[in-house]
């Protein structure tokens, strides 16, 4: 009689995480996550068309989420702008994220952030980084066209100030520390870095 599916799938994913997340992606193999849990590579293959598949179904789930976080912030800020609100567009930021998201999904976005070479989700860092400043340009123009007086900024300059908070509040992640260490790390890039872009943006 053969084996439920589903509960050898259910036995892949926890095994795929962790050969993941001591080997990273490039290193790791299917052999290897198959042994883990207990199964055929055959039997592997029958769930998951390649290793990448697993590893997407892994950190998809969490990359929803931050999605729906950033979309929410984004909107919040855009609607503070908008009608004046401006105590709206400093209501959260990037350290409420890390807190409300990724630290509730920390596995998967240590696979992000630590062990996705290799996947498209490599450059998961450096493609919030420019997300973030086209978001960042629009809204200068926005607080300019409103009379604010927004700081001269390149975008090569604006680039590494992004750059460097992005990487900085991921840190923590990289580092694997515990919640706690973590927001108390946190809070210091966010006294660090708020003030600077309070003064950049003229609000």
């Amino acid at each position: 009689m053969p084996k439920d599916k589903t509960e050898s799938h259910n036995r892949i994913i926890p095994a795929a995480k962790q050969e993941f997340l001591e080997k990273g992606f490039q290193n790791a193999s299917t052999r290897s996550i198959a042994a883990r849990a207990g199964i055929t590579s055959g039997g592997l293959y029958r769930h998951f068309k390649d290793k990448e598949a697993i590893f997407s179904e892994l950190v998809d789930p969490a990359i929803e989420k931050f999605d729906a976080w950033m979309e929410s912030h984004i909107k919040r800020g855009y609607d503070g702008l908008l009608s004046g609100n401006y105590d709206e567009m400093w209501k959260d930021n990037e350290v409420d994220m890390i807190r409300e998201v990724v630290y509730p999904n920390m596995d998967e976005f240590r696979l992000i952030i630590c062990c996705s070479q290799g996947t498209k989700y490599e450059d998961f860092v450096n493609k919030l980084v420019m997300e973030h400043q086209r978001i960042m340009l629009e809204t200068f123009e926005r607080l300019r066209e409103q009379g604010f007086p927004v700081k001269d900024v390149s975008e090569d300059e604006l680039h590494i100030l992004m750059s460097a908070y992005t990487t900085a509040i991921f840190e923590p992640v990289a580092h694997n520390y515990p919640l706690e260490k973590a927001m108390h790390h946190l809070k210091t890039i966010e006294e660090f870095f708020l003030p600077g872009w309070h003064y950049i943006m003229g609000c």
